[in-house]
């Protein structure tokens, strides 16, 4: 398993990553995700250390904290053996307080996650979204002070915006505090968005990507294709609502790419979805998910092989999409690190 540093630090992570938003299902939208129990996690975590994949990826909002309790008992007695990520900053009660990336919440969550976990630190801790009321340096200075306790060993966020990201690393260079070296978000095939302005941002200020859903919010399982019945096992009808839109017709028409590049090298489509990504700029390692031992095996078979510049140049022609301005008209001038046709 290939190891690649977390942007701007000296810590090392597998270019694949187990997330765990399958395990616990404990509510109608994570039910449609899995429902993996502390079995079957521990078996999904055993085949994982065999490939090499030692980074596990959480939340306190995933099943309600029952995500973390699951990988907690999966892990135990091999807490030396893995990395563990995890999130926090969505609600997780009723009180006022109990939301955000205030001082407040942020010492009660990251205690939560410790004690959920059956750990006494966390690996890489991100924020899962940006709080906008609580002051960045506030934010911040309690980061700074949970990775001085011990408590948290490198930092990072999750669905920033650019200037999001750009002002938080500037407050924590004016003041000397612990700064991100992870921004965990979405892109896919099927999803370039982070093109735009998180990638350039990434490659100039040393950020390095944790991709969440690589597959397009399971668009690119292989399962779906232009004239063929909608898989009858899927989250998609459950959790369509909360994801990004993507149209039928250019989801088929990037599904055809995708199966003649198949055809070529004999893997599948979710190889190749995951395969890409990992040529591209900033992306440190790319989350997997698997509902049984079959998906996961199948998502690791995305690393030891790479797609030639050719079958990159045709799955960038069929997933090109028009950009919003100012990006389409930064891309022409020959001075941009990411023009037209170049990345």
């Amino acid at each position: 398993m290939e190891n690649r540093i977390l942007g701007r630090s000296g810590f090392s992570v597998p270019v694949l990553c187990m997330g765990t938003a399958t395990f616990g299902g404990t509510s109608e939208f994570f039910k449609a995700w899995g429902s993996t129990d502390v079995a079957e996690a521990t078996r999904l975590v055993d085949i994982c250390l065999e490939a090499g994949v030692t980074m596990f990826d959480s939340a306190d909002g995933y099943s309600a904290g029952a995500a973390e309790e699951i990988l907690g008992q999966a892990i135990r007695g091999r807490r030396d053996k893995v990395l563990i990520s995890t999130k926090a900053t969505f609600r997780r009660g009723d009180a006022p307080n109990d939301v955000g990336s205030s001082r407040f919440h942020l010492l009660d969550a990251v205690d939560g996650c410790l004690k959920r976990l059956g750990t006494d630190y966390i690996d890489l801790f991100q924020l899962h979204a940006f709080d906008a009321i609580t002051p960045v340096e506030e934010t911040l200075g309690t980061l700074d002070d949970l990775v001085k306790a011990g408590k948290i060993r490198y930092i990072g966020c999750s669905n920033f915006s650019g200037w999001h990201l750009m002002k938080s690393l500037a407050v924590s260079e004016r003041y000397g505090l612990a700064r991100y070296v992870a921004h965990q978000a979405y892109y896919s095939l099927v999803g370039r968005d982070y093109e735009w302005e998180l990638m350039p941002l990434g490659v100039d200020q040393g950020v390095g990507a944790v991709v969440w859903s690589p597959l397009g919010w399971g668009r690119l399982t292989g399962k779906i294709r232009r004239g063929a019945p909608k898989p009858e096992v899927s989250r998609l009808p459950a959790t369509a609502k909360a994801g990004p839109p993507v149209s039928d017709e250019f989801l088929y028409d990037v599904v055809d790419v995708v199966d003649e590049i198949a055809k070529e090298t004999g893997k599948t489509v979710p190889q190749i979805a995951i395969n890409w990504l990992l040529q591209r700029p900033t992306v440190s390692t790319v989350i997997i998910g698997a509902r049984n031992e079959e998906q996961l095996r199948q998502n690791l078979g995305s690393v030891g092989w790479n797609l030639t510049a050719d079958q990159v140049a045709r799955l960038d022609a069929a997933t090109e999409r028009q950009w919003p301005y100012p990006y389409w008209h930064q891309r022409g001038f020959e001075r941009n690190p990411f023009p037209a046709g170049r990345r």
